[in-house]
Formats: structure tokens, sequence, C-alpha cells
């Protein structure tokens, strides 16, 4: 039998890098099909991330840069799209080595880890964005007429995507702590003067807009999402 189909049997070192090279490569397979496609149906992608800027003429200040732009766009499009994939692959490797009790526990957490990363890019791109947008716009429009460079707007757009993304990770975060009984919620709830302090840091960091409304509504999101990792902490009794 294949020592790999088989969880009783103990794999050697080389075999165990045998199997890493083998997830890697599926991984970067299946991250280079999909950035590629992405690259091919650019025109779509670019017209998605243009809607929170409806109204606004992009330039192409550069010779190329709607090119070079358009390969970076499917870089992080194509990373984003196959992240799952590769935290399945990485699952697979690590699971064997992982007890009953630890292996119940890493796959919800991965599951909600990437729901949550998601639904941070989705509450960004529909609320953050357009907030951030909007302020942007109407801040001096009666001065100077808002025509963007296309590639400036997109390292915007993505930058604030990914970002809040990792920012709804905090929850994650939280539940790890908990488990290993590093933090326990009554000693996160203690602290929370503290992380309104640190949540106004965090969204005026990660927001690269540094307007006040979007750091506002982000910093809003930090806090009801450091108290739903609470709650949730106080229903698993940690």
């Amino acid at each position: 039998m294949n020592k790999k189909t088989n969880p009783n049997t103990e794999m050697s070192i080389f075999e165990h890098l045998e199997e890493l090279r083998e997830r890697i490569f599926i991984a970067s397979v299946i991250f280079c099909m999909l950035t590629i496609a992405c690259f091919k149906y650019m025109k779509n992608i670019a017209y998605i991330l243009q809607q929170p800027a409806i109204g606004i003429k992009f330039l192409q200040l550069a010779p190329g840069e709607y090119f070079f732009t358009s390969i970076k766009v499917a870089l992080y499009t194509g990373f984003l799209l196959s992240s799952p994939f590769l935290i399945y692959q990485i699952t697979l490797f690590i699971l064997p080595g992982l007890t009953e009790k630890e292996s119940k526990l890493i796959i919800p957490i991965l599951l909600t880890s990437i729901m949550l990363f998601f639904s941070g890019i989705i509450f960004a791109y529909l609320i953050l964005a357009p907030a951030a947008l909007q302020f942007l716009i109407n801040y001096g429009n009666e001065i100077v007429e808002p025509i963007w460079s296309f590639e400036e707007y997109f390292n915007f757009i993505l930058l604030l995507l990914f970002s809040t993304g990792i920012a709804f990770q905090i929850p994650i975060i939280q539940i790890v702590l908990g488990i290993l009984n590093i933090f326990s919620s009554t000693d996160m709830y203690v602290y929370w003067k503290y992380i309104i302090l640190g949540s106004t840091i965090i969204a005026a960091i990660i927001t690269p807009s540094t307007d006040p409304v979007t750091q506002i509504i982000l910093s809003l999101a930090i806090i009801i999402l450091y108290s739903s990792g609470i709650i949730i902490l106080k229903l698993l009794n940690k």
C-alpha cells in the first residue's frame, strides 16, 4: 500500500519532502492557470474593480502602464482565487501529523479563516471603497478635476481589499489564542479600551486613502470582529 494513503505508516523525511514537492507543484499549477485566465479576462476584472469609482476618468500616464498593471492585477486575482486550493494542499500535508483532536479543530478554523478573508474583501469592495472614493472625489472637486492614474487606482483598491481581508482574521487569531490557553475571553474583554485605540491605529495603517470616513467604518468593523471573537470563546468556555 502507498504510504501516503496509509495514515498508520510512518513516512521517511525524503517521502515527506516528495509529498511536499507534489503539493507545491499542484498549487503552483492551479495558481498559474487561474492567473492566465484572469489575464485573459482582464477587461472584465478591471471593469468590476472600477465600479466603486464610477464617473472617474482613468489615464495611462506612462507607456505600457495598462499592460503592466494588468499583469499585477492578474497575479493578485490569481493568488486570491487559488488561495483556497493552496490552503487545501497545506492541510492535506499537515493532517497526518496531527492528533484526532487537533484535526477536528484545524479544519473548521481554516474554513472559517477563508470565509472571513473573502468576507473582508466583499466588505471593502461594497462599503469601504465607495466611502473612501466618494470622500476623495468630493473633497476639492471645485478646484481640481478627478482624473486618476490607472495604475495608482488599482494599487489603492487592491491594497484596500487585501488589507481588509487580513484584518478580518482577528476572530481567528483570538480563537487560536483562546484554544491554546494563552488568552481567555475574560482577558480579552479586560483590554477593550486598548482595542478601541488599537482598532483606530490599525484602520489608519491599512486604509490607503487615510480619509476619516473609511477609517471610522473599518475601526467599527474591527471592534465588532473582536467582540465576536470574545463571544465565540465564551461559548467554547475559553
